[in-house]
């Protein structure tokens, strides 16, 4: 019986050993890695579409400005399938700070939700100059007239501190007159339970007319100026040297701001501009013209084979443009090359054609965009490819002028889901791309040359570019959703954010496949572009 009891103790150790073992093993098998994003959210009270960047992992919102964002009912948030979020949706949120939400699953990934909201406020007075200047921090409006007007008699025209339609005041701006040595205080209340104490002064100024701004491109000014909102405002013009001026027509005027672009200019030429407010006019102003700017074989006409790689310029000439051929090479695979079917009427003999394929590269068969871009190709890292966009160039093009013949395949191949379209599937529409920007990048902040500064990597899509960045001055972008009936012409126009701003470089991306940095798009996508040129 004791050799019993010792043989159950025994096998009660060994067992006890055994289960530690196993417990002692590591498990190195590694969780997969799954990227986490917020793929759409609704709000209510907002403007336009949400604005989700899975690069920054940012969700951005604009609100209505009768929306109270200290309330903002957000309805409905999808996510990666199987990602859990640290904070419960749908919900009311107080947005006037960002919201933070963490997702999980076997990775986790911070994503923040803000929220933006513009008030629209103005303050205006009978005979003001120039616009008034709000500060809607400190509560204070301020309106600018001339030296003899009337303190005691003033006319206010028009005035909103809040939100539109929901806001009241105490007492009625409308109903004071007298700011002789003093200011007005008015109370403005909205959304029940806010109130804001604003300050209105009237200052008198000697200035009576007077340039903001003189912004001079290669064949047109851009003018700004303030004057007496009652009085008769304009603009005039002629090259330095000649005698008569030219009366500037088309201004825009907002109460005492008004604004005109002269066209039709000469490019490195001066000329001088003057602005006029009733009888009182600026000193003249005198500006110089920049000088065009012209792609260098804008039409294609000029190719070369260096190294078994077909290349869009002559040989021993400087680059200019660049392809994916470089990379698409190593799979004795060519994307783009000449082609004898241009457009119509053109005075040259060969056009750029870009066909999208799926080339097999080490073994692995990757999809690759027919392209030709401003800039070079970087190299590849694996199967992931590096593309430098950009070329120094100073210009400021109002639109870029072209042809494009486009066959529009469907997606046969998908390597990742765009995070911009996240209901991509096979079968959809492939999806053109001719895209246009100018803007001050530099190779410190986009990892580049001071040639080529903005560096794309086909395996991080934070890098990948993005046309309302925080360096893009003006871009314009055209997408074909579907084929086109032969040779098209096209002029696309930019956008700019500022017409005083100075580029340092320009970029310009046609692509028969516009989500080709995704490894998606279709192989039977094939884009002609032939005389490419730029509008003043």
């Amino acid at each position: 019986m004791k050799a019993m009891i010792q043989r159950f103790q025994y096998m009660a150790v060994a067992l006890i050993l055994a289960v530690g073992a196993v417990s002692c093993i590591k498990n190195d098998v590694p969780h997969p890695v799954v990227k986490l994003d917020i793929l759409s959210l609704t709000a209510e009270g907002t403007i336009g579409e949400t604005k989700i960047d899975a690069t920054a992992h940012t969700v951005d919102i604009l609100l209505e400005e009768t929306t109270d964002i200290r309330n903002v009912k957000i309805t409905e948030v999808t996510m990666t399938e199987g990602a859990e979020s640290s904070v419960t949706f749908p919900g009311s949120f107080d947005l006037r700070n960002p919201l933070y939400v963490m997702l999980s699953m076997y990775q986790e990934y911070e994503w923040i939700i803000r929220a933006e909201q513009t008030i629209e406020r103005y303050f205006r007075v009978e005979g003001q100059i120039g616009e008034s200047v709000i500060d809607p921090i400190n509560h204070v409006a301020t309106a600018y007239v001339p030296m003899d007007a009337d303190l005691n008699a003033v006319n206010i025209t028009a005035v909103k501190l809040g939100p539109k339609e929901i806001s009241s005041y105490s007492p009625d701006p409308l109903t004071l007159v007298s700011f002789d040595d003093t200011v007005r205080h008015v109370t403005v209340t909205y959304h029940g339970d806010v109130e804001e104490m604003w300050t209105l002064c009237v200052v008198p100024t000697e200035v009576e007319v007077a340039f903001s701004s003189v912004d001079a491109w290669a064949k047109r000014i851009w003018l700004y100026a303030e004057g007496r909102s009652d009085a008769e405002l304009g603009f005039k013009y002629r090259k330095t040297g000649d005698q008569e001026w030219t009366t500037v027509n088309d201004i825009t005027i907002n109460g005492g701001s008004f604004s005109a672009c002269i066209e039709g200019l000469e490019p490195l030429t001066s000329y001088d501009v003057i602005a006029n407010s009733g009888e009182s006019v600026t000193s003249v102003v005198t500006v110089t013209t920049e000088d065009t700017f012209v792609l260098p074989n804008g039409g294609f006409e000029d190719w070369s084979t260096i190294d078994n790689i077909v290349c869009p310029y002559a040989e021993g000439s400087a680059p200019f443009w660049g392809t994916g051929n470089d990379g698409a090479a190593m799979a004795k695979t060519t994307l783009t090359e000449p082609t004898s079917d241009v457009r119509p009427g053109s005075a040259g003999k060969k056009a750029a054609s870009l066909q999208s394929k799926k080339a097999a590269l080490m073994g692995i068969g990757k999809f690759a965009a027919g392209n030709i871009f401003i800039g070079e190709f970087g190299g590849l890292v694996g199967i992931d490819g590096r593309v430098n966009f950009g070329r120094p160039s100073t210009a400021r093009p109002v639109a870029l002028h072209g042809w494009v013949k486009y066959n529009c395949g469907t997606i046969d191949e998908i390597g990742r889901v765009p995070s911009a379209r996240p209901n991509l599937q096979k079968g959809d529409n492939d999806e053109g791309q001719i895209l246009i920007a100018v803007g001050n990048w530099t190779a410190e902040e986009y990892g580049g040359s001071a040639e080529c500064p903005v560096v794309v990597y086909t395996k991080d899509e934070s890098t990948y570019f993005n046309k309302s960045g925080k360096n893009v001055i003006g871009a314009g972008e055209m997408i074909l959703t579907e084929s086109t009936d032969g040779w098209m012409e096209f002029t696309l126009p930019l956008e700019y954010v500022s017409t005083s701003a100075v580029p340092t470089h320009m970029i310009i991306i046609c692509t028969g496949s516009r989500f080709g940095d995704y490894f998606t798009g279709s192989t039977h996508s094939l884009m002609l572009v032939d005389d490419l040129e730029l509008v003043y």
